[in-house]
């Protein structure tokens, strides 16, 4: 037999060798997966058959939380009505209101008030005014009078014109009490009332 046949022959059976090799140690290797799978879903059974109590448990739980909602839903929109309970919930978390309540389909298109946002008579004036207060910027009563950003300048214009001038010292508050100084003259009668003078025409006092 020629060299080269040989040599082709033994590259062959090199070849086929190397395959019967790495396909044993696959099946080998496949054969140790499929045993750790069994002994794993062998323990998730044990451990389904012990949870199936818990199953029921959790199934009731999840029934009395469906029914607490639809009481505390039904409560609030009993209590505050239908748009004040969104505008209630709008407030406390934020984009909720668009989802709406479970048994109340209707309150997914309600535009829920800002009642969570609630400001005093007196809050809006000085936002408006330009005192620092978080409607400022934007007062839902009308256009603001102040520049966000010369908030301190708008203020000070509130103030008499002596202050406005940033002098180094103020004159000092009036005393008052027993001792503060004499600003009147002194009534020659104390505690009686003077009365106006009477003319005399006036028909008063002639008998």
């Amino acid at each position: 037999m020629p060299v080269p046949g040989v040599i082709l022959i033994v590259a062959v059976i090199l070849i086929v060798a190397a395959l019967v090799y790495y396909l044993v140690a696959t099946i080998v290797t496949l054969r140790r997966i499929t045993k750790g799978l069994d002994a794993a879903i062998a323990a998730v059974g044990e451990i389904v058959d012990k949870s199936a109590p818990v199953e029921e448990v959790v199934g009731t739980i999840n029934t009395h939380l469906d029914a607490a909602v639809d009481a505390l839903e039904g409560l609030l929109v009993k209590k505050a009505g239908l748009s004040d309970s969104m505008g209630l919930i709008e407030g406390l978390y934020p984009g909720a209101a668009a989802a709406g309540l479970r048994n109340f389909p209707a309150s997914k298109e309600i535009k829920p008030p800002r009642i969570a946002e609630v400001y005093t008579r007196g809050v809006l004036t000085l936002a408006r005014l330009g005192r620092e207060a978080p409607i400022a910027a934007l007062s839902p009563e009308g256009p603001v009078l102040r520049h966000a950003s010369r908030a301190s300048s708008e203020v000070r214009a509130l103030y008499p014109n002596e202050r406005q001038m940033r002098p180094d010292k103020l004159p000092d508050s009036p005393v008052i009490g027993t001792d503060s100084p004499v600003q009147y003259e002194e009534a020659l009668t104390p505690g009686v009332r003077p009365r106006p003078p009477v003319s005399a025409g006036d028909g008063k006092g002639e008998d």
